[in-house]
């Protein structure tokens, strides 16, 4: 199964009142696990960043002047998402900045069927406290200490490890190599091949009774004394 973990960064909170999208990541997952696979653009908003903006992304007016229009990247962004679920983490948000911009080039909007959020997945299975992805991230032990501002293509990384672990994915591939493991033991536990002609003892008479006289000397309670009356 193919999943894309997606996330955003814009120039501010409300598309409806002139905000724009800046930046997209996206992370390829097949069968719960990263390909390694991403799609990672900044995009030129065609306005500026406020400063309120800036602080939570670092992305300057001045450096997102000379990046290409989401019109530019459409198709090759299309084509990376293809059909396949998006993992966003409050998805209401980034899709309607993703939906704003393709209604401004006049393309479908991406239907909300696709849409799988892991804040409402976070908030049914840890109610009552908070499900930032920060949190999550300290919640499963995942290193985020790189995470100084948000940026799309990292908080997408950090959003597909949480979404394993969320889902139990992670221990579920656990379980799966356990029960591996335990088969290739039972393997090499079973009935083994028998050589057709014994090897030749390398060990000689002289050898056993020098053993047998070295054994004598250790005392009547010796552990030794036990296997050679076995042999």
């Amino acid at each position: 199964m193919r999943e894309i973990v997606l996330d955003t960064e814009t120039t501010g909170l409300d598309p409806l009142r002139g905000d724009r999208l800046v930046e997209v990541g996206c992370v390829e997952i097949l069968n719960r696990m990263p390909t390694g696979q991403t799609f990672h653009r900044y995009i030129n908003p065609e306005r500026d960043v406020p400063q309120e903006a800036f602080a939570v992304h670092g992305l300057s007016t001045e450096f997102l002047a000379d990046k290409p229009l989401f019109g530019a990247v459409v198709d090759e962004f299309l084509a990376f998402i293809g059909d396949a679920p998006l993992v966003i983490h409050n998805a209401s948000f980034d899709i309607s900045f993703i939906n704003a911009e393709l209604d401004r080039l006049k393309r479908s909007p991406i239907p909300r069927e696709r849409l799988v959020d892991t804040l409402l997945l976070a908030r049914r299975k840890h109610p009552g406290v908070s499900n930032r992805l920060d949190d999550l991230c300290s919640r499963y032990a995942i290193d985020n200490s790189h995470r100084t501002k948000h940026g799309a293509l990292l908080d997408a990384e950090l959003l597909a490890e949480v979404y394993i672990d969320l889902i139990g994915a992670r221990q579920s591939s656990l379980v799966l190599a356990d029960t591996r493991r335990i088969e290739i033991t039972a393997q090499l536990d079973g009935p083994r091949r028998q050589r057709p002609t014994p090897l030749v003892p390398r060990v000689t008479d002289a050898d056993r009774e020098a053993h047998r006289a070295f054994v004598a000397t250790l005392g009547e309670k010796a552990i030794w004394k036990g296997y050679l009356e076995q042999a």
